[in-house]
């Protein structure tokens, strides 16, 4: 099975929605640039993001700051959200059962996934952090995942854009493809994913389905 992360590896919405988010949280008070968004979460659950800045500023988000930008972005990646170049290729023609396992809730992996016409190759297997204990880079909801698959650990390949998840995917037990495609990667972002333990890195979606049959013989 190919265990997908949503953001950056299956649309390319972390610009965005680092965007979206820093703009919240300007708005609230809290000096977050886009860039110290995307150094410190990727990849990471907006509750454990949220708890952390208000650990470090010592004082409290508004109590709505959750709603407002959960609105936002839904709003703007309605519109604005494309799908990471050569997916839909890649999901064709790649065989086995495949699921989505991200760190957003539900409801933005889906608003993401149909606005880029992509939930028809995963729909109803989407899993959500939010559903688990702990999020990235703890190896909980890729376990979930696997359970809910009715699939070994051993057996399943994650596809992930950043260290935290790259580090979750290891722990679970699983083998890992780094992809450095999305238009947030910089230079070093594929030396990250190596170092978190990424088995190997591509660039392009048309690689995966060479690099899955390379590492399992599918």
């Amino acid at each position: 099975m190919v265990i997908f992360d949503c953001n950056g590896v299956l649309v390319d919405s972390e610009p965005l929605a680092t965007a979206i988010v820093s703009q919240e949280f300007i708005r609230a008070g809290f000096a977050l640039t886009p860039d110290v968004v995307a150094r410190y979460f990727t990849g990471r659950r907006q509750s454990d993001m949220f708890a952390e800045v208000e650990i470090a500023a010592g004082r409290k988000l508004p109590k709505d700051f959750a709603t407002t930008v959960a609105s936002a972005t839904l709003r703007r990646f309605r519109t604005e959200l494309r799908a990471t170049a050569h997916a839909a290729h890649a999901l064709s023609w790649l065989r086995g059962p495949k699921c989505v396992a991200s760190s957003a809730t539900l409801d933005r992996m889906r608003v993401s996934l149909e606005a880029t016409d992509l939930i028809r190759y995963f729909e109803p297997h989407l899993f959500s952090a939010t559903d688990v204990p702990n999020g990235k880079p703890s190896p909980d909801l890729f376990l979930h995942a696997a359970a809910k698959m009715r699939v070994n650990p051993a057996d399943c390949l994650v596809v992930e854009d950043s260290a935290v998840g790259v580090a979750a995917g290891v722990a679970a037990g699983m083998t890992v493809i780094g992809f450095v495609g999305g238009s947030h990667a910089g230079g070093k972002l594929g030396l990250h994913l190596s170092a978190a333990g990424a088995r190997t890195v591509i660039s392009d979606m048309r690689a995966l389905k060479g690099t899955v049959i390379d590492i399992r013989g599918w």
